[in-house]
């Protein structure tokens, strides 16, 4: 991803970092309200939990800032593009709503400047018409390549529920297949499915409605189904609970249809020498997504690493454990973070403890592959710890769940 922006948008760009770094939050708060109030369309793209927690405001803050930090090497953004831009192809974002976005966009800066100077705005109505023509590029690829996959389709589809399995005591999982004579394009292992749901308007009930929601593929790319594992987010009195969820497990029962996107998503295993050690980390339900590449691996040396509260929570245990013993290359370990007596009664897990460096060093070489999946405190923390321990960038694959 190469600049092509003018030095003075470069530089009119630039000198609005200190403010972003200050208010980016209203910032963000604000375009959100006034995007909702002028474009209410586009409220299906967004996760509500996301935006009562604030999560999605302060995740797009950081992302205004990063880019304005980056704009002279935009290269350093490439991972994030396409992580943003395999978001967008899932929840089916097209050419037409960025200019919706961007007018927005343009009219929170001026209102919080009130009003921001005509170079400012000119400087970041070209700064994002640059970086919108990159994502809708890299987005037009992705919608072509799902289309011309094989058995491939670009859009929603309805795939039909025939099996629902409860895997512990929050999750559940759904397996999907297409229509009668059908097949389903394969997907690399890590990678996610968009699963649309109706969902009443709160201005008019009566009004139809949807929303979306990335669940992880957890089964095999060979399997001739697809099989998503799915949290059942109950929320509190802090953080409201997940609508998707909770109307996948309470509403949908065998023999239920559901709109599906194609498979989607940057995270995924590797190509890796048969010497390559492969360390698969998980916890809780970031557990779905290496499960697949367990299913995966082929010949190198693996272990799979899950953390679980206890085995109340710990889901898809037996299939791992078989996973493991039908081949000679992996290995596991199972660390509960709140073992219960009965737990340690019948050596339910391996080790107890939250991850710390130690623990971690032990399974790590200098050419071990991370690949890492779990709630957020977790994946900071987890990161944190490969970083003070020097294991290289590079080899550290990771995917979070929800906005980054």
């Amino acid at each position: 991803m190469s600049t092509a922006l003018s030095a003075k948008t470069i530089e009119s760009v630039k000198a609005t970092i200190p403010f972003l770094q200050e208010n980016g939050l209203d910032l963000t708060k604000h375009f959100y309200k006034r995007l909702f109030e002028g474009n209410p369309e586009v409220k299906a793209f967004f996760n509500v939990s996301n935006q009562q927690s604030g999560a999605q405001q302060r995740a797009l803050g950081g992302a205004i800032c990063a880019f304005a930090q980056n704009i002279e090497t935009p290269e350093v953004l490439a991972a994030a593009v396409s992580r943003i831009a395999n978001k967008h192809a899932a929840l089916g974002v097209k050419p037409e709503h960025y200019p919706i976005v961007g007018e927005h966009l343009l009219g929170s800066i001026d209102d919080l400047l009130n009003p921001a100077p005509p170079e400012i705005l000119e400087a970041w109505g070209e700064a994002y018409g640059f970086l919108a023509g990159v994502l809708t590029q890299t987005e037009g690829d992705l919608y072509e390549e799902q289309e011309s996959r094989e058995h491939g389709w670009s859009g929603f589809q309805n795939l039909t529920v025939v099996r629902k399995q409860k895997e512990s005591e929050s999750i559940t999982s759904f397996y999907l297949k297409a229509g009668e004579g059908k097949s389903l394009p394969t997907f690399q292992s890590g990678q996610y499915l968009t699963v649309r749901v109706p969902m009443p308007s709160s201005d008019d009930p009566t009004a139809p409605a949807t929303t979306m929601r990335n669940y992880s593929l957890s089964g095999a790319p060979s399997w001739d189904h697809y099989r998503i594992s799915v949290k059942q987010e109950v929320g509190d009195e802090v953080t409201p609970g997940g609508y998707v969820s909770n109307y996948l497990h309470q509403n949908v029962e065998v023999g239920a249809q559901l709109e599906i996107g194609p498979p989607c998503g940057d995270f995924y295993l590797g190509t890796h020498t048969e010497e390559t050690p492969i360390l698969l980390l998980s916890a809780g339900v970031g557990l779905t997504p290496v499960l697949s590449m367990l299913h995966s691996v082929e010949n190198q040396p693996t272990t799979f690493l899950h953390v679980a509260q206890n085995s109340e929570t710990h889901a898809c245990r037996t299939e791992v454990e078989e996973l493991v013993k039908s081949k000679d290359n992996l290995k596991l370990h199972f660390r509960y973070t709140a073992a219960s007596h009965t737990d340690r009664e019948q050596a339910a897990c391996e080790s107890e403890g939250y991850l710390d460096a130690e623990f971690l060093s032990s399974f790590l070489s200098e050419n071990t592959e991370v690949y890492l999946c779990g709630p957020e405190v977790m994946m900071k923390s987890t990161l944190a710890i490969l970083d003070s321990l020097g294991h290289p960038s590079g080899q550290i694959h990771y995917e979070y769940f929800g906005p980054e």
